[in-house]
């Protein structure tokens, strides 16, 4: 026998389940559209990418879950073949280069950006001293991996694939944290968060 209750309430979250899953997706297409982009520089085997640009951005904007199930879409189509990864380089074959540690950083990185958005939404210095964390943590795994590939010590890989980037990086986190909390804001507020 069927409970009334239940035959005539519809899902409680079917259509936030399905805002949520609308907004998962196209952040990560911009995820895919951003973080090919990428600028060699001779010093380095690293390139600088927007990739760093497009984490932050979407978890200013998606917080802790979504982002990261963003960044796990993202790094899938890439694993898949679409041209998503620095240079517009697709398939597994990126994770065995250079940037293969960055790439495998990126999902600890947007969890860690994503809390600290999800906690202290409303706190600009807390929103980046989570993406600063997040970044360190995402340097570490592509450093180790830097390392290795190029048969160097950990303090050389760091000169060559980190340090160079700091600057630009904070510009990108600056830019992605501010556009990204306001999105967020006027999502929330439009209820689509």
């Amino acid at each position: 026998m069927n409970n009334p209750t239940t035959a005539t309430t519809p899902p409680p979250s079917s259509k936030f389940g399905l805002k949520q899953l609308t907004l998962t997706g196209l952040m990560a297409a911009v995820l895919c559209i951003l973080a090919p982009i990428s600028f060699r520089i001779p010093i380095s085997p690293v390139s600088i990418s927007l990739g760093f640009l497009a984490i932050y951005f979407v978890t200013s904007v998606l917080g802790m879950k979504l982002g990261t199930l963003s960044v796990l879409i993202y790094i899938l189509l890439g694993l898949a073949g679409l041209p998503v990864f620095s240079g517009f380089l697709g398939g597994p074959g990126p994770l065995f280069g250079p940037t293969g540690g960055y790439i495998l950083g990126y999902v600890f990185m947007a969890p860690i950006c994503g809390f600290f958005v999800d906690k202290w939404g409303d706190k600009l210095l807390m929103r980046l001293l989570g993406m600063v964390l997040g970044s360190i943590v995402c340097y570490l795994f592509g450093t180790a991996w830097l390392a290795y590939q190029q048969s160097c010590t950990f303090f050389h890989a760091l000169t060559l694939g980190v340090i160079p980037f700091i600057p630009v990086d904070l510009i990108k986190l600056a830019i992605a944290t501010v556009i990204g909390g306001q999105l967020r804001k006027r999502l929330l507020k439009a209820g689509l968060l």
